[in-house]
């Protein structure tokens, strides 16, 4: 792990250390993933988004600079607002220390949050101020080397029961997109 500095709320942040960036970013250039937005991925991550009811959606790769997301879905319009009264917008780069996909990548394993201010070591992430995230649904994506390319995610500005329903429709979904991925289809 490493300890960032103390967040504004004074709450300390853990990023972890991920040691295999270098591998993963060498095997995603190798499968040409990770490089730019794709249009199959935009359209997987909305067919996410509406499978489990969640205003975001990503297909996440990781390397030693940050976080891509190749695949998002975001709400055009709606009545996401957050506390202060403006609209949370996420873009295609984040830092590594933004998010929960980084944990999901080091774990090797799905993560779900359903409140993420229930949680201390996620309640000071960059993400629930600055984006008014509140809960995350993840799963790692792990190719048939045992590497871990990147992660399936969705997240939601209000606290969500996803229960397990939601963690074993993460981990199909991410089960099924990488098995799409290594054979070149990302499409429908």
């Amino acid at each position: 792990m490493s300890y960032e500095p103390p967040h504004p709320t004074g709450r300390l942040l853990l990023t972890p250390d991920d040691k295999e960036a270098p591998a993963r970013a060498r095997r995603l250039r190798h499968l040409g993933l990770g490089q730019r937005p794709d249009p199959a991925l935009d359209a997987f991550a909305a067919r996410l988004a509406g499978r489990v009811e969640a205003p975001y959606a990503m297909v996440n790769f990781l390397d030693e600079r940050g976080q891509f997301f190749a695949g998002l879905h975001t709400p055009l319009t709606g009545p996401l607002v957050r506390d202060d009264g403006t609209r949370p917008l996420i873009g295609r780069f984040l830092p590594r220390d933004h998010g929960f996909c980084p944990h999901v990548v080091v774990r090797h394993k799905a993560l779900v949050l359903e409140d993420v201010r229930d949680y201390p070591r996620f309640a000071g992430n960059p993400v629930v101020d600055e984006f008014g995230i509140r809960s995350y649904l993840g799963a790692p994506l792990i190719d048939t080397t045992g590497m871990v390319l990147g992660t399936v995610c969705a997240a939601d500005i209000r606290p969500r029961p996803w229960g397990r329903t939601g963690l074993d429709t993460i981990k199909s979904t991410a089960a099924d997109l990488t098995a799409r991925l290594e054979l070149g289809d990302d499409g429908p």
